[in-house]
Formats: structure tokens, C-alpha cells, sequence
């Protein structure tokens, strides 16, 4: 059986925090870029960049 400690991690593009595989990560580990749904929630708004009158900026 693995320890945690010995299976691969990388930091969270959101939050920075360092993160370990997952077993249903197996088929996309090097697409996996955040930690936790919260951090790809928050990511997703933060590169939208919108207006005050709602319209995305180029």
C-alpha cells in the first residue's frame, strides 16, 4: 500500500497549495490544475474580466 506523502503533488493554479494524486485523477493527472472545485470556481471568475456594465473586456 502507498502513503500519501510518497504520491506525486503539484500547487493548485488558484490558491497555490500544494495538492496529491487522487485515484480518479489516473486517466488526467497532468490536465489537473486545481484542488478543489471551490478553487476552479474562483479561478474561472477571477480571468473573466468584466465591465461595471457587464461586458468582457478583450
Amino acid at each position: 500500500m502507498r502513503r500519501k506523502a510518497d504520491l506525486p503533488s503539484k500547487p493548485c493554479a488558484a490558491c497555490g497549495r500544494p495538492f496529491a494524486w487522487r485515484r480518479k485523477w489516473a486517466a488526467c493527472w497532468d490536465e489537473v490544475r486545481f484542488c478543489s472545485d471551490a478553487c476552479r470556481r474562483q479561478r474561472r471568475g477571477r480571468d473573466e474580466k468584466t465591465t461595471e456594465s457587464g461586458q468582457k473586456t478583450p
